[in-house]
């Protein structure tokens, strides 16, 4: 009885500790577990895995929800009985300005970037080499990153309502909760937008 409440507990303290961070500043409590982590990010997570000492993450990313990192080849536990000390780890890098999409699962020994998208729900079993967009299981290289920017900006010609971000200098590095703030601001002006283009709603 005892046991299982230090465990309830152990959940609410644990709880409690997350809730006073968000996107923007987790990344202080993960160093504090022994992450190497850069500036400007965003990370939607609330683990880095058992072994947060071995994760390195650059500057200027963003890593999206339920994005698992695997440091631990738990495969071994096959051999624990002829050698109960077996272990395998390897570390995993992010480098500058990268994506990893929600539901990815990020393999041990492996480096990301710069520049490099992993789209969603991929597995990463080997290096992203910078400026590519990976995807699937096992993730593969799909485009660069030159050709899916003329994708999306073409695209965006048409979703981006009028009046949209207006405030934003393109020349002023503004920092990430401001740019959250217009987002949020501006989220009606899109709204309204996309239901206009695309069912035809006022």
């Amino acid at each position: 009885m005892i046991s299982y409440i230090k465990i309830i507990f152990s959940k609410l303290k644990y709880s409690y500790i997350l809730n006073s961070y968000n996107d923007f500043t987790i990344a202080e409590y993960f160093r504090k577990q022994g992450a190497r982590i850069g500036q400007d990010n965003r990370l939607e997570i609330q683990t880095l895995g058992p072994e947060p000492y071995l994760i390195t993450i650059g500057n200027h990313c963003t890593i999206a929800q339920n994005v698992r990192f695997v440091t631990h080849d738990g495969g071994v536990w096959v051999f624990t009985e002829e050698m109960p000390d077996l272990q395998n780890f390897g570390p995993i890098t992010i480098r500058d300005n990268c994506f990893i999409g929600m539901e990815s699962i990020l393999l041990k020994n492996i480096t990301i970037g710069p520049n490099a998208i992993v789209g969603a729900g991929s597995v990463v079993t080997k290096d992203v080499p910078e400026n590519t967009i990976v995807a699937g299981i096992p993730a593969k290289p799909i485009s660069t990153l030159d050709r899916y920017k003329e994708k999306v900006l073409d695209v965006w010609k048409q979703q981006k309502p009028p009046g949209y971000f207006e405030g934003i200098d393109p020349n002023f590095n503004h920092p990430p909760e401001f740019i959250q703030n217009v987002k949020f601001r501006d989220i009606s002006i899109l709204r309204k937008h996309l239901l206009k283009l695309y069912f035809n709603e006022d």
